[in-house]
Order: structure tokens, then C-alpha cells, then sequence
């Protein structure tokens, strides 16, 4: 059950980064009120991960793929620019959390 609870997780962390950039600074009382409580789920969603994935593995997961798709979303949302060394460092990313998960299987 741990990692249906860290993809939980990760979702609530990507919208509440996008709500975060909606809020302007702040400003925007809704987005803002989304960010705070899409943060809240999150936090609470990744501390019941915690019970069945090693702090280590949950953390590189949840940081690696909430850096991927927040890229992601940035890109399709805001037209952030996506250049080859952002792709490449992403790919990287992915490469380091699946070697991690891969890793905690065997111990």
C-alpha cells in the first residue's frame, strides 16, 4: 500500500507546486488556499508511505518524479523551455530513482 500512497503523494505535490505558481505569490486567495492544502495531503499522504518504503527510497521517488512531472506540467502549462541538458538531467533523474527502487528490493 505504501507506494499507492506515495503516487498520492507525488500528484498532490506536482498540483500543489502549479497551484503554488498560479497563487502569485500569494495573492490569488484560491490558489493559494490549494496550495496550502494540496501540501497538507501530500505531507500526510508521504508520511503514511513511510510506513512500508525506507525513508531513503521514498524521498529519492518522491523528490525524483515530482521533479519530472513538474517539469513536465511547466512546460505544457507555462511554456517553460525544455533545452537538452534540463532533458538529459531529467533522464538522469530517472535512471537514479529506478536504480534506488531497484536496490531496496534486494535487502
Amino acid at each position: 500500500m505504501g507506494y499507492v500512497e506515495l503516487i498520492l503523494a507525488i500528484i498532490f505535490e506536482i498540483i500543489a507546486t502549479a497551484f503554488l505558481k498560479l497563487s502569485n505569490n500569494f495573492t490569488n486567495v484560491w490558489y493559494s488556499f490549494g496550495t496550502i492544502i494540496s501540501y497538507c495531503l501530500c505531507y500526510y499522504l508521504f508520511s503514511l508511505s513511510l510506513k512500508s518504503i525506507a525513508l531513503g527510497v521514498a524521498y529519492a521517488t518522491w523528490c525524483g518524479v515530482g521533479i519530472i512531472f513538474t517539469g513536465i506540467v511547466s512546460y505544457l502549462l507555462w511554456h517553460e523551455s525544455f533545452p537538452l541538458p534540463k532533458l538529459i538531467g531529467i533522464i538522469l533523474i530517472i535512471i537514479g530513482v529506478v536504480l534506488c527502487n531497484l536496490v531496496s528490493s534486494h535487502h
